[in-house]
């Protein structure tokens, strides 16, 4: 007889499991942990958003919405992003409402790929992107990116991976895991190979909002690219929504109407209450958002500079709200280095690798937590370094920190 395991489909069963999910999973069975590692604002989603969502529970909004969300929703995001980027989706035929950005790469993947088509994509990726393909029967080509060139995509390296089999390019920036971000000029040569090769574009633009240094370019809105690009955003990140699951996709009605019958099939729709909220967040969120983006950006620099204090190169993320420093000098693989660190100091982060081999040598550490968990894992971080022979960085001069300095403290001297 055989195992019940061999009854499975075997892409399914061969899949590994998310190594972001292995590492929270022991997190919480392990007490006084301090996670930096699941990419989840700290930050509880603003009252007045919570409040429409409840107002419309009281006025009896529990019934189905159409298959592809509420009509004012989808009016609201087209005004959103056409006054954002100068991009304009018809929200009868072009938008689609989906439980998080996450189904929404999923019904892509399935609308677009037959069996063996190649999706090619920048790594290191977020950990879902190379088994939703896999599960839609296709083939992720990752292509690698360096610490060297900012972990940007580079348009010949697009190039050179394009083959016959080609069918989708997808794009993830402000990126996760690195925080790299794209320049326009950089975008607009990938996007003359696209077309070249006449492939789609999937761009997941989730952390849009979450961008410091310069405007997000968004590139369904460069010259030519609206056709071919589905554009993948939502409410998690940005307006600190991750338990709703709300997202959305936009697209030419083609590619929309093809990931609405999987949808309808499989999801029905997303539900109404979610959608009440986001449609709270969109049309008056901003300001609170834009307070919730500036302690990021506070973040962002006392985390690069703590880990460089402490003698471990750290990419200057320009987006999202992570940092990927090197942790090679410690000679440790990225998953001991975690292991380690979270069994003697009790400070979880995620291995690079579970974002692809490029990653390997790294670690993704999100700074979406309160200054004081990020001062007091980084003197745990800096004993944990020092430990494995990594000299402290030595600072000459005042370096002139934001305010928060005196609550994370200077790693180098933990």
């Amino acid at each position: 007889m055989k195992s019940w395991s061999d009854r499975l489909n075997p892409v399914v069963r061969d899949i590994p499991p998310s190594g972001i999910r292995k590492f929270f999973d022991l997190v919480c069975e392990t007490p006084g942990v301090i996670s930096l590692g699941v990419g989840e604002p700290d930050f509880v989603t603003p009252w007045h958003i919570r409040e429409a969502c409840i107002y419309s529970l009281e006025k009896g909004h529990t019934m189905y919405t159409s298959n592809c969300g509420l009509p004012e929703l989808r009016r609201a995001i087209a005004g959103d992003l056409a006054a954002s980027y100068g991009v304009r989706y018809d929200p009868g035929t072009e938008i689609l409402i989906t439980v998080g950005v996450s189904e929404a790469l999923d019904l892509a993947m399935r609308a677009l790929l037959s069996p063996g088509d190649e999706v090619l994509m920048p790594e290191p990726s977020y950990v879902s992107y190379s088994p939703t393909v896999l599960m839609a029967g296709g083939r992720p080509v990752p292509i690698a990116t360096g610490l060297e060139e900012g972990f940007k995509l580079a348009a010949a390296r697009v190039e050179a991976a394009v083959t016959p089999r080609t069918k989708v390019l997808l794009l993830c920036y402000p990126n996760n895991p690195t925080g790299a971000v794209m320049d326009r000029q950089s975008l607009l040569d990938i996007a003359a190979v696209a077309e070249a090769h006449d492939l789609v574009v999937i761009s997941d633009e989730i952390y849009d909002k979450l961008t410091y240094d310069g405007k997000h370019t968004c590139v369904s809105a460069l010259p030519g690219m609206k056709e071919r690009t589905i554009l993948l955003n939502g409410f998690s990140k940005s307006y600190a929504m991750t338990g709703w699951r709300i997202g959305y996709a936009c697209g030419n009605p083609d590619f929309i109407a093809a990931m609405t019958k999987i949808h309808q099939y499989t999801i029905l729709c997303a539900p109404i209450t979610a959608q009440k909220a986001a449609l709270e967040a969109v049309t008056r969120g901003g300001e609170g958002m834009l307070r919730m983006v500036q302690q990021y950006n506070r973040r962002r620099h006392l985390v690069m500079h703590a880990f460089r204090d402490m003698g471990l190169p750290c990419f200057e993320p320009r987006g999202a709200f992570y940092a990927f420093p090197q942790i090679s000098a410690t000679g440790l693989t990225s998953e001991d280095f975690a292991a380690d660190l979270l069994r003697e100091e009790k400070v979880a982060v995620v291995p690079g690798n579970a974002f692809g081999p490029s990653g390997e040598g790294f670690v993704r550490c999100s700074y979406a937590a309160s200054t004081e968990d990020l001062g007091e894992a980084f003197r745990r971080m800096a004993r944990f370094v020092r430990r494995r022979g990594v000299r402290p960085r030595i600072i000459s001069g005042a370096r002139r920190y934001v305010p928060e300095e005196a609550v994370l403290g200077r790693a180098g001297q933990a």
